[in-house]
């Protein structure tokens, strides 16, 4: 549960996390800061960045740049590019991490609920792909991008399908960008994480006694969930130098999970419909 890279590994580089205020994000951000990288996290709530932006400047001793980003607007995007420039200098690499999502049958959706959940995953992660990538091809700067994808991106999941159909397309952008832009010395990988608790991801996606029931350690074949210095160390590695020769490729970190179970959200068939509606109650 130790940082695995050597200490300095990103000094002098600025990497920008989408989603990077909470959760996985900050952890993954943590880490950076650690290895000496300039930090830059987006999302919605400027508060809650804020908040993330000083208490980790405390913990390590590195520059955050807080900025408040809605990912489903490409103008928004392009500000977080300009103010990561005019603080840091320049951009190094991009992790898109920004996703949403909550467990449903598939009939009890609404298009709009359908739509916030693919705007947020798909749409975000190609809209920020595609201002980032667009501005280090103007300057003939080298990137990297590291996309935060799942394994039901290719096995399919029931009761999560917006997010499926979303990570689906990001893993497929993933590896159509790693083949179209390498000329430009600009790089592509993905992380489809298995079970990583998270404070806000997990009550939404199992609230209440639903962790409980359907605790997700018994679904890997370790018997135990991921630690997020296990995630950070491979999101570290995959966006260094020490990976250059890893190019389109997505790397599961899971326990073994998906190979046991396939779609990591199926087995949800055995909720009861009066649970779906307290869950879809709690939701709203």
């Amino acid at each position: 549960m130790e940082g695995m890279l050597r200490p300095g590994a990103f000094t002098n580089k600025t990497v920008i996390i989408t989603g990077g205020g909470t959760g996985l994000g900050r952890s993954m951000g943590k880490y950076l800061l650690e290895l000496g990288a300039n930090l830059v996290i987006t999302s919605r709530k400027m508060d809650v960045l804020e908040k993330t932006a000083l208490a980790l400047e405390k913990e390590t001793g590195g520059h955050v740049l807080p900025v408040a980003c809605d990912v489903r607007k490409y103008e928004e995007i392009e500000q977080v590019l300009k103010q990561t420039e005019a603080r840091f200098g320049k951009i190094d690499a991009v992790l898109n991490n920004a996703a949403g999502n909550f467990i449903s049958p598939t009939e009890r959706l609404s298009h709009r609920a359908f739509d916030i959940v693919v705007d947020i995953v798909l749409k975000g992660t190609y809209y920020t792909t595609l201002a980032a990538g667009k501005n280090w091809i103007a300057k003939s700067q080298p990137g990297v991008f590291l996309n935060i994808v799942t394994t039901y991106a290719w096995t399919g999941s029931g009761y999560v399908v917006p997010s499926a159909c979303g990570k689906a397309g990001v893993l497929a952008l993933t590896r159509s960008l790693a083949v179209e832009w390498a000329k430009y010395n600009i790089r592509s990988n993905a992380i489809a994480p298995g079970p990583f608790p998270t404070e806000g991801a997990w009550s939404r996606l199992l609230p209440g006694e639903l962790v409980k029931k359907f605790d997700p350690a018994q679904r890997v074949p370790l018997k135990r969930v991921g630690q997020h210095q296990e995630l950070a160390n491979l999101a570290a590695y995959l966006l260094s130098d020490y990976s250059a020769y890893i190019n389109g490729e997505v790397i599961t970190i899971d326990g073994g999970e998906w190979l046991r179970n396939g779609g990591e959200f199926s087995h949800l068939e055995l909720v009861p419909n009066e649970m779906w509606d307290q869950i879809e109650k709690m939701r709203k």
